[in-house]
């Protein structure tokens, strides 16, 4: 799955969180009993955790006790994460990922959860609030920054529609003469759509710009009119019904309207930069016994 760039670091994979999470049910039962059989030869509990011991023990081990050291420190330098704080970026990747069906889906395809996501990101603000009082930004930065980048800053066009997907020109054309006489169009891509990442919340695609549709699809969004649906457009993917529901007009980006979104920007960067040093130093304070390292 794609993930907020800001929180990458320290995620922790999905493969290992599987892991442990198979791991912790096998020490929680008999380590003899067997879990599966080859011509009557057994494997047994304890042979299966030994293995995942081996392939994830330690990073998993690793990771959680850097986790168990961002949460001892938040304690003590009385950092807090809100619901509020969460759900900020909850908006935000719900926002990258079009709705909040479509994160939940890519969670779920990697084994992953919102609660997982949810733990993440108090994880990931902790550390935020915790390194982020020692990081400057200063203006030369901020304005070096939007001379070099001030093309990818600025609004390129942009429409915000919702479609309806079908196979073929006839159920196409049975679909669109159901809107012409006043049905929901909504409710029409929930019944009639192909494509299940849309049809769920009515056909709704979000805002995209030129480039990332496929170009007939794009060719009569851009040029229909805001309200309006078009007559059944043809591509690889079948026939599309497609209607426009609003529109964002180019604009050049100037440093006023730029300079918050860049001071993230530098911020996210300089928070990478210095995770390894913030990290490095709080293991010399912390007393950490790590018996996976000590058996090597």
């Amino acid at each position: 799955m794609k993930k907020n760039a800001k929180l990458a670091i320290w995620l922790v994979g999905a493969v290992v969180i599987a892991a442990l999470i198979v791991a912790a049910m096998i020490t929680s039962t008999a380590k003899n009993e067997t879990v599966a059989t080859v011509d009557g030869s057994k494997i047994t509990k304890e042979e299966l955790y030994d293995e995942l011991v081996a392939s994830y023990g330690t990073d998993t081990l690793n990771t959680m006790i850097t986790n168990k050291m961002i949460e001892l420190e938040a304690k003590k330098q009385n950092v807090t994460v809100s619901d509020e704080d969460i759900q900020k970026e909850l908006d935000v990747l719900t926002e990258q990922y079009g709705d909040e069906e479509t994160l939940k889906s890519q969670l779920e395809a990697s084994g992953s959860s919102m609660d997982d996501l949810k733990d993440d990101i108090v994880q990931y603000l902790q550390t935020r609030k915790l390194i982020e009082p020692s990081i400057k930004i200063t203006d030369e930065e901020i304005k070096t920054y939007f001379e070099e980048n001030k093309d990818s800053l600025g609004q390129a066009e942009q429409v915000e529609a919702s479609h309806i997907l079908v196979e073929d020109k006839a159920t196409a054309e049975k679909v669109l003469k159901k809107l012409k006489n006043g049905g929901d169009f909504a409710e029409l891509a929930k019944e009639y759509s192909t494509d299940e990442g849309s049809a769920a919340n009515g056909g709704s695609l979000g805002y995209f710009g030129k480039g990332e549709m496929v170009a007939e699809f794009e060719d009569v969004a851009f040029k229909l009119e805001v309200g309006k649906i078009s007559e059944p457009v043809k591509t690889e993917y079948g026939y599309h019904i497609i209607k426009v529901t609003n529109k964002k007009e180019a604009k050049e980006a100037t440093l006023k309207d730029s300079k918050e979104q860049i001071k993230e920007t530098l911020l996210t960067e300089k928070l990478q930069t210095e995770y390894a040093t913030w990290l490095q130093k709080k293991e010399e304070e912390y007393k950490i016994t790590n018996k996976l390292e000590e058996e090597k």
